[in-house]
């Protein structure tokens, strides 16, 4: 995973993922986009569920302040 971090509240049984948008990105296969954050697919999690995410922007955008 690039730039995601989660967790699994056990009393809430609720995922909480965490992004961290002020991180430059880094340029896509076609260079079109920044990816800020990807499971570069879709990530085992636990208990066979799956957990699919990617985060972008176009590359002429700023990141956010």
């Amino acid at each position: 995973m690039q730039n995601i971090e989660y967790m699994v509240d056990q009393k809430t049984k609720k995922l909480i993922i965490t992004i961290d948008l002020k991180k430059k990105g880094t340029p896509s296969k076609s260079g079109k986009s920044l990816v800020i954050a990807s499971t570069q697919g879709n990530a085992d999690i636990g208990r066979g569920i799956k957990l699919g995410i990617n985060c972008y922007k176009p590359a002429s955008q700023k990141v956010l302040d």
